[in-house]
């Protein structure tokens, strides 16, 4: 009887499932493993400017990056441990060659043009993807981490192009995602429709209308200041 009253009370309370996290997109993981890399060479990128700098804008800079990526490094590794994720340890070979053209800089002003121009080619790349992984993750963690990388990275963009070393016409091409295509591509029909059906007035009508109003506006300018006959008895 005990047994069946406890089982009894237990189905008495409602049960709460408990919500599954959101299944990881290709384009969240490429997010986190992204900006892990991103710190793991602009963090050393920025201490070296901090000391190699020639531009004391340069090296302000360089400290400002490097301190930010601390904390940001911190929040994507936090980010990969609530989602079971295994993130990358050492910059690519590629970050790596982009740190040695730093180090083998033969001057300090050479070393700020290396550093300007790899950092901003660098952020410019990743920026689209933090705004793809922001608007279309389902994954609360991953949309966390992209807002707190969309403020790091839009903020090192201004910073980087404050020192007027930046070279755009050297930047690589803006390219956009399929779906971003897909809805350039649908504006720009939608206006080439609106252009060929017309604002909706006709031309003539405009013309007749203005005409109209000048004819009385004359009439009404006679009216107003002809002379005034006098009558005589």
């Amino acid at each position: 009887m005990v047994m069946a009253a406890v089982t009894m009370a237990a189905l008495a309370v409602p049960t709460v499932a408990a919500a599954a996290p959101a299944e990881l997109s290709a384009a969240d993981l490429t997010l986190l493993n992204g900006v892990r890399l991103a710190g793991l060479w602009e963090m050393p990128a920025g201490q070296m400017a901090a000391t190699k700098g020639a531009n004391p804008r340069v090296r302000q800079i360089g400290t400002m990056i490097a301190q930010q990526h601390v904390k940001l490094d911190q929040d994507v590794t936090d980010a990969a441990n609530k989602l079971g994720v295994q993130l990358p340890t050492q910059p690519t070979a590629e970050q790596q060659g982009w740190l040695t053209e730093m180090r083998n800089a033969s001057s300090s002003q050479q070393f700020d043009q290396i550093f300007v121009t790899r950092l901003r080619a660098a952020h410019g790349k990743i920026f689209p993807i933090i705004g793809a992984v922001r608007t279309g993750t389902r994954n609360d963690v991953v949309r966390k981490l992209a807002q707190q990388s969309n403020l790091v990275v839009e903020g090192h963009l201004a910073m980087l192009e404050s020192t007027g070393l930046v070279r755009y016409g050297e930047l690589p091409p803006v390219v956009l995602p399929q779906q971003d295509l897909a809805a350039s591509g649908s504006l720009l029909q939608a206006a080439q429709g609106r252009a060929e059906a017309g604002s909706g007035f006709s031309p003539t009508v405009v013309w007749v209308v203005l005409i109209a109003a000048v004819v009385i506006a004359i009439s009404n300018s006679y009216r107003a200041f002809r002379p005034q006959r006098v009558q005589t008895r």
